[in-house]
């Protein structure tokens, strides 16, 4: 017989020396290792293999998210800032924000609402670009104390020095209960919140930092004209019990059951689409970022495709965990990541979007 000739029978039929061979040796040794039982399989997805090739690295379509265009639809998720190596974790997930085409929102900015000393460890615009969102993160009660004292364009002078394109509001009324150097509300959350929109000229994002939120604040924000809703939810990192961990006083222990109140992320998705059906989707609101125990790209994914209103899914301690390795360790883990979208997208349907 004659050997086949040509691009496409080297294809079919060319490997290197010795890989068939290795290739089969290593599928003998780890066929028992590699058995996954019916009662481990993940229940969101139906697996579709039929109706796609292997996605190319670069084919997740571009995602249209607070008046930007965003190659990859994940959020690096405020994270702590003014702690000492606030400089060197920022400076990496911006530059990855750039790599990767995502939008960033920074930690605290509380100490550069008087002072410029710590300007450098939040200024990146210059890394991530100008064609992605940057946004400047306060809290509640800075921003209630603000209003109180006539200081609201304290805000605006420091969104002009980050060039941020508007304000993170977090929202942790447990989390500054339990501290015991917490800040305690004057007004309702609400109500600040009411009060900065009507005098800012900035887009504002809402989020929690842990517990979540439930059914009437989700409803009573997407009635708001925010650019989006950070649903912050229960699983990841909860504020409250770090800082009832912090105490040393005899209340801790009666506090303690406190922390478990919450919301998960796939609840408060629930919520939001009824809340969508309830008011035939006329909300002031159009834009979710889901973020609080989304572990990977599959979540995202499951999340995402499962919420009504256009979303794009929020990492933070993930992100800060690879970032303080080294700007390897996040690159390649954010490669992993978006190729592993980029698979999900091609082969998987969620189960409650399409029956068999």
């Amino acid at each position: 017989m004659k050997k086949a000739k040509g691009p496409f029978s080297e294809r079919l039929v060319s490997e290197p020396p010795g890989t068939a061979e290795s290739r089969k040796t290593d599928h003998i040794d780890l066929a028992f290792r590699s058995q996954v039982r019916a009662n481990e399989l993940d229940p969101r997805f139906f697996y579709e293999p039929l109706f796609s090739a292997h996605p190319q690295p670069g084919s997740l379509p571009v995602t249209p998210f607070l008046n930007h265009t965003l190659s990859t639809p994940i959020w690096v998720s405020s994270m702590t800032g003014g702690a000492q190596w606030a400089h060197r974790i920022n400076t990496r997930l911006a530059a990855a924000c750039r790599a990767f085409g995502m939008g960033m929102g920074l930690g605290s900015c509380r100490s550069l609402l008087t002072s410029d000393e710590h300007l450098a460890d939040f200024a990146m615009r210059p890394l991530i670009g100008p064609d992605l969102p940057l946004y400047a993160n306060l809290g509640i009660a800075q921003v209630e104390a603000l209003i109180e004292q006539r200081g609201l364009h304290l805000i605006d002078e420091l969104l002009k020095r980050l060039e941020a394109d508007g304000l993170i509001i977090h929202l942790n009324p447990l989390q500054e209960w339990f501290q015991p150097e917490g800040d305690r509300f004057q007004q309702a959350p609400l109500r600040t919140i009411q009060r900065l929109l009507d005098a800012a000229a900035y887009p504002i994002i809402v989020k929690e930092v842990g517990q979540g939120m439930g059914y009437h604040s989700l409803k009573s924000l997407l009635q708001l004209p925010l650019a989006a809703v950070d649903l912050a939810a229960a699983g990841g990192t909860n504020f409250a019990q770090l800082e009832n961990l912090r105490r040393n006083d005899d209340v801790r222990d009666h506090w303690a059951p406190m922390v478990r109140v919450g919301h998960t992320a796939e609840e408060m998705v629930g919520w939001i689409n009824r809340i969508t059906i309830e008011k035939k989707g006329h909300l002031h609101c159009q834009q979710v970022i889901i973020s609080g125990g989304v572990r990977d790209f599959l979540d995202g994914y499951y999340l995402m495709s499962k919420c009504v209103l256009p979303s794009i899914y929020g990492q933070a301690s993930a992100l800060l965990r690879v970032a303080q390795e080294s700007e390897k360790a996040l690159h390649d883990y954010l490669e992993a990541q978006i190729r592993g979208l980029e698979m999900a997208t091609a082969y998987l349907r969620i189960k409650e979007d399409e029956k068999p």
